[in-house]
């Protein structure tokens, strides 16, 4: 159950980059992170896109746009290679930033067999290992799972669950586990790693009440934090199974259906699939 008052009042949060007027135009943006080298920031956009922002200069570029696609999760991995989700093509992308090999697609709608669904959010370990949500099922019917792309390459279908909309991904710090929100559920769920590599026992630890949860990432408190797509909130889940509410927008104006965050040092900068534009979240208070 969700704290009722929030920790962190609406002074805290901003608009980070409009891209409402921009050339191009921010494209409800999506998954997002941060290049490790240059700072800028990367999302994805609906029509798929990727964009690359400088913060600093107020400026975005389109770094790649697949016609017709819709670009979901989008994290960095080892030696700077952005990796994203297309939904509708059902791809797994990758770009090695800074290099001259252009796009290439890791995965190309079938893996073992099994035909994805929805490829939604995915996190990266340290050693290039890559998890993703195929998004399937609803409340009472579980369907979708869990993918894996190991450091050589090669994918396979790493936990059927069954997952209730199987949404945000992330990796435990002691890589003992992989958090899944489940949207349909409104809850998240514990995915063990066994010791050698392969899905161990699914725990719902988490539910969320009426809060959706899209995004998930670790904050540098090492604290689970939770992104819901409705109503526009920043929840933080707690060891004992409860739920902290950190920031909501009432209105849905700075928060507007939030998908993903990512952390840069206190501050967590959230993509708004409601709006045009990057918030910032000051959270100093919170992680220190």
């Amino acid at each position: 159950m969700a704290s009722t008052a929030a920790l962190l009042s609406s002074r805290s949060a901003r608009i980070a980059f409009d891209g409402f007027r921009t050339e191009p135009v921010l494209d409800h943006p999506e998954g997002l992170d941060f290049d490790p080298v240059d700072g800028s920031l990367w999302c994805g956009g609906e029509a798929g896109q990727v964009f690359r922002i400088d913060l600093t200069r107020q400026t975005i570029e389109l770094v790649d746009h697949h016609v017709g696609g819709f670009t979901l999760g989008l994290r960095f991995g080892p030696g700077r290679r952005a990796i994203w989700l297309d939904a509708v093509a059902r791809q797994v992308r990758s770009l090695a930033v800074g290099t001259d090999r252009g796009v290439e697609v890791l995965v190309d709608r079938i893996v073992d067999d099994h035909e994805l669904v929805y490829p939604n959010a995915l996190d990266i370990d340290t050693d290039g290992t890559v998890y993703f949500s195929d998004s399937d099922g609803d409340a009472d019917h579980g369907g979708g799972g869990i993918y894996r792309i190991d450091p050589t390459g090669e994918a396979s279908l790493w936990s059927a669950g069954p997952f209730h909309f199987a949404n945000g991904v992330a990796i435990a710090p002691d890589r003992s586990a992989l958090y899944v929100a489940e949207s349909a559920s409104r809850s998240v769920a514990r995915v063990g790693i066994n010791a050698d590599g392969s899905a161990g026992e699914i725990t719902r630890v988490w539910t969320l009440g009426n809060r959706v949860p899209d995004g998930l990432t670790y904050g540098p408190d090492g604290a689970l934090y939770v992104a819901c797509y409705y109503p526009s909130v920043i929840l933080r889940l707690e060891p004992d199974g409860s739920v902290t509410t950190v920031f909501e927008d009432p209105i849905g104006h700075t928060l507007s259906n939030p998908t993903n965050l990512v952390f840069r040092g206190t501050d967590a900068f959230i993509a708004n699939l409601g709006r045009w534009h990057i918030a910032q979240l000051d959270m100093a208070s919170v992680v220190l």
